[in-house]
């Protein structure tokens, strides 16, 4: 397969509907229209606020009057995918397969199927949502009864290999199910809220998530933080291309992390937070430790150990994977500082994660709006010099890093602005000085004090 070339058909068709739009601006040499950030009135950084959102999405209404006809073309496309009122939307019903893709033998379809469909959207918050329905049936059906033989009827290795297996083949679409869950206060309808609530204190341990921590991490630190200097996730002080760096990156937050996120809301005035973070992780460490003492030790070891050591190597795996090129110029610009991933393994099996510089304007932005908000943007991406990417996954981006591999990285990477026209080699020496550290003196310089901090998420 030729990365550079080769456009997955695998990929969900508001995918192919961007990648198209992209590699025709390519075909035609016409670099994007130069719009500026603060000309649209964009809010950067701590963004993750309700007002900072809803200033952001102005700022892409306004940009919207400017597209040009192919583009308005496409976004009306996309915009039909999610509308369900238009004759074009669907539903996301499955991971793997579109629903229309899906003709089942016997008319099942419609005895079976459909009434499904019609049952899960009210069942879920969205109605775009019924993946999610049949996530959840899926781990209370699998995960939770495996768990429970395990751990109180049977135990045998065969079965606690076969279950730790299926938890990591979980393990990315849950972490990005409870992604949209942490961010969109819940998944499921209002009336439902007893089950929304209570669910992850069910499967979050057996999916390698410790009680509240995502949440905790993600939502009240990172998302304030923006891998600025005092995210402890951050990766600027680091080489990101360096085997040592990224060890030392996996470390500090797998051994750690008990005691850093606490510290770091204790520096921000927050100790109440800090309390939480502290007593949900304790509390789940304990009942790991209950389990294993007096329930059953070999069972606790494939049930809730395995998932919670994989779960956290994978999430700085990730992180420094979608956090590795920052630009040395503005660092702490959103555009600069997080990638776009028009993949299979990102977009169709996990929700749009590949969208994250999107997810970072707008971290309360539905996963399914994410296509189409960033061709509304796609002009602002360009004159920012944003990275987009093809046929590569955060991981594997992490691992050609640790190999130097940017000859990979730069066929794998989608040209858009002033990118168009470069040279692989010109591309490779490009996104090598966005993986260089920053050194204390850098960061006093680059990372100003953010305007937006009275933006803070209050949740």
């Amino acid at each position: 397969m030729d990365v550079q070339t080769f456009v997955d058909p695998q990929l969900p068709r508001a995918d192919l509907v961007v990648l198209h739009n992209l590699l025709q601006d390519i075909d035609e040499g016409k670099p994007q229209k130069t719009v500026s950030v603060e000309d649209l009135g964009y809010v950067s950084q701590s963004s993750s606020s309700d007002e900072a959102s809803r200033t952001n999405l102005s700022a892409e209404t306004k940009l919207a009057d400017a597209l040009r006809p192919r583009d308005s073309k496409d976004i009306a496309q996309l915009r039909a995918y999610n509308d369900p009122k238009d004759k074009e939307f669907e539903p996301t019903v499955f991971s793997s397969w579109d629903l229309s893709a899906v003709q089942l033998p016997f008319g099942l379809n419609q005895r079976l199927l459909y009434p499904y469909v019609r049952w899960a959207k009210s069942i879920a918050r969205n109605e775009n949502d019924v993946v999610m329905i049949t996530h959840l049936i899926l781990y209370f059906t699998t995960s939770v009864p495996s768990a429970l033989i395990l751990l109180f009827v049977k135990f045998s290795y065969i079965h606690g290999i076969l279950h730790s297996l299926m938890q990591v083949w979980y393990a990315g679409s849950y972490t990005l199910m409870m992604h949209q869950h942490i961010h969109m206060r819940g998944i499921l309808a209002k009336q439902y809220g007893w089950f929304d609530h209570a669910f992850p204190y069910i499967t979050d341990p057996l999916h390698g998530h410790t009680w509240n921590s995502y949440y905790h991490h993600h939502v009240k630190h990172h998302h304030v933080e923006g891998n600025g200097p005092d995210d402890l996730s951050s990766t600027i002080r680091l080489q990101r291309d360096s085997v040592l760096d990224f060890l030392y990156y996996v470390g500090r937050f797998f051994f750690f992390v008990w005691l850093d996120l606490p510290l770091y809301f204790i520096r921000k005035g927050k100790t109440t937070m800090a309390m939480k973070a502290t007593i949900f992780e304790l509390s789940n460490y304990a009942f790991i430790y209950f389990t294993a003492t007096y329930v059953n030790f070999r069972a606790t070891i494939f049930v809730f150990m395995i998932p919670l050591l994989t779960m956290r190597i994978g999430l700085m795996i990730g992180n420094w994977g979608q956090h590795a090129f920052v630009d040395e110029v503005e660092p702490d610009s959103d555009f600069r500082s997080s990638i776009t991933l028009i993949d299979v393994a990102s977009n169709r099996y996990c929700y749009n994660d590949g969208y994250h510089t999107s997810h970072h304007l707008n971290p309360r932005r539905h996963w399914r709006d994410h296509p189409v908000s960033f061709l509304q943007q796609k002009d602002i991406y360009a004159k920012e010099s944003a990275l987009v990417f093809r046929n590569i996954d955060y991981l594997m981006i992490t691992f050609k890093l640790m190999a130097k591999d940017y000859t990979y990285l730069a066929k794998c990477l989608v040209p858009i602005g002033d990118q168009i026209g470069m040279t692989i080699p010109e591309l490779a020496a490009l996104l090598e000085t966005k993986t260089r550290r920053f050194t204390e003196a850098d960061i006093q310089k680059k990372f100003k004090s953010k305007p937006t901090s009275r933006y803070l998420e209050k949740l």
